[in-house]
């Protein structure tokens, strides 16, 4: 979508008139057709709640203009980002264009830039394999020129618009279907969105990860006729030298369960148990995109989860690049397995001071806490707290879950190191667990299960149903909160 802003009114298919809550009274004072907005925000009970509309058409000038009532809230950051996304749901399939007028809603530019930012990434939408798509459900809204923004709007619209570029990425990677995005492709899809950005590449192939020992890894991709891949981006904004920050993601393409078969129904959702590593080639590209100030690495773990001939058993022991050896108990347990091996090698080749990693791994999560927030486990409390309050401020909400022995030896194996699974209790906890024992002494270290997140039956402020991006606003506000200036 292209976003402009002037300093006067352009002739656009839509006025759209930002009002606080309780506030209709100053927003419309001393409009053409007051009446009529007043008697139109009435009859819809509009009273400026942050993302409502109340629509109506006045005429003037002999011609007759629509005009959208949209309320703002207390005109907070988030309020007004609701508003965007509210704005474009609904213009999407059935205006061109549109002309914000803050008049006196007096946002602040970081305000503005998240509404800006709203507008951009409600309008993403896949439709590349729908051959028959009526006209009337076709996009059509592209342009949208916002009026009367405060200086320094621009360089805030310019932070959301990397961002909205990295979730653009994001959204894409995880809706594909899984004949289309496999690791090798994956790969291919975003070495070609981030292109000319200044990221440094490594690629690493199944002979590349076999000398290096990533048996874990291989294990779960040997099922597969797709190869597995191991794709690193790094970001050295603040100059040479090892990265500060390594975020690392589970990336299974498609996941049946291998051996542990998954249920039938459903199974077709399991084209998004990348969006893990979704999210961090998106938070990837955002940083690169705005030229952060920080040194970060991006680290994907790029894997099919097939059960054919080949393909790893329930009893089988594989030696992870650590050299730790794990007892597999259940082949669907498999993200844990492409995680381990993935933070060995950042950890050897990089040697980061801190690692947060995402991923899709278990329905346990979706039991605990639904689709409303992700889980957040961590060896330490600071690195905790500051991924909590990016949540908080990006709105990609994350809850903190308990860690300790007592979990810990709940995967002891009697036979290797340790187990893939523990009990039935804890499970996310206990996946959480391992995954700890691959991080060395004195890293900072968070997981995050983000299953519940990545993809939305209903529509939220920011996306419509489908894949929501989870992850990379939450990323792009921690690196920026955290790690620059």
């Amino acid at each position: 979508m292209k976003i402009e802003f002037a300093a006067t009114l352009p002739v656009a298919d839509a006025l759209v008139v930002p009002v606080q809550k309780n506030g209709i009274d100053t927003a419309i004072g001393g409009r053409a057709g007051q009446e009529i907005l007043a008697a139109a925000a009435a009859a819809a009970r509009f009273e400026g709640e942050a993302g409502s509309i109340a629509e109506t058409f006045v005429g003037g000038d002999g011609a007759v203009n629509r005009i959208l009532l949209l309320g703002i809230g207390d005109g907070n950051e988030m309020d007004w980002e609701r508003a965007g996304g509210a704005v474009t749901a609904r213009l999407l399939t059935n205006a061109i264009s549109a002309a914000i007028d803050l008049g006196a809603a007096s946002p602040t530019p970081a305000a503005v830039g998240r509404f800006a930012g709203a507008l951009a990434q409600r309008a993403w939408r896949i439709d590349t394999y729908r051959t028959k798509l009526p006209e009337k459900q076709k996009p059509t809204f592209v342009e949208a020129t916002i009026v009367g923004a405060p200086e320094g709007t621009e360089a805030a619209w310019r932070h959301n618009l990397a961002v909205t570029g990295g979730l653009d990425l994001t959204r894409t990677l995880v809706a594909e279907p899984p004949n289309v995005v496999y690791p090798q492709t994956f790969v291919e899809r975003v070495l070609a969105s981030v292109e000319g950005l200044g990221l440094e590449v490594t690629v690493l192939g199944p002979k590349e990860m076999n000398e290096l020992g990533m048996g874990a890894l291989l294990g779960v991709a040997q099922g597969s006729a797709k190869e597995g891949r191991l794709l690193a981006l790094k970001w050295s904004g603040k100059g040479a030298g090892d990265p500060d920050l390594a975020l690392v993601g589970k990336g299974v393409t498609f996941d049946t369960g291998g051996i542990s078969l998954k249920p039938g129904p459903g199974m077709e959702d399991m084209k998004w148990d990348m969006g893990g590593a979704g999210a961090v080639v998106g938070a990837m590209k955002a940083l690169a995109s705005r030229k952060a100030k920080a040194n970060v690495i991006g680290v994907c773990g790029l894997v099919e989860n097939m059960p054919d001939g080949n393909a790893i058993r329930p009893g089988d022991i594989l030696t992870s690049m650590s050299g730790q050896t794990i007892e597999v108990l259940n082949t669907d347990a498999e993200g844990r397995l492409v995680l381990c091996d993935c933070l060995t090698w950042v950890q050897r080749t990089h040697h980061p001071k801190a690692i947060v990693d995402l991923a899709t791994l278990t329905g346990a999560m979706i039991i605990s806490l639904g689709n409303e927030h992700a889980g957040v486990f961590s060896n330490d409390d600071g690195l905790a707290d500051q991924l909590l309050a990016a949540g908080r401020a990006s709105g990609d909400l994350l809850w903190r879950f308990p860690m300790s022995d007592a979990y810990n030896k709940l995967i002891d194996s009697p036979i290797a190191d340790m187990k893939n699974v523990g009990p039935r209790g804890a499970g996310s906890i206990t996946a959480a667990q391992f995954i700890g024992r691959f991080v060395e002494p004195g890293v900072k270290w968070a997981h995050l299960d983000i299953a519940g997140m990545v993809w939305a039956d209903k529509a939220g402020s920011t996306y419509d149903k489908g894949a929501t991006g989870y992850g990379v606003r939450l990323l792009d506000r921690f690196v920026a909160d955290n790690y620059e200036g």
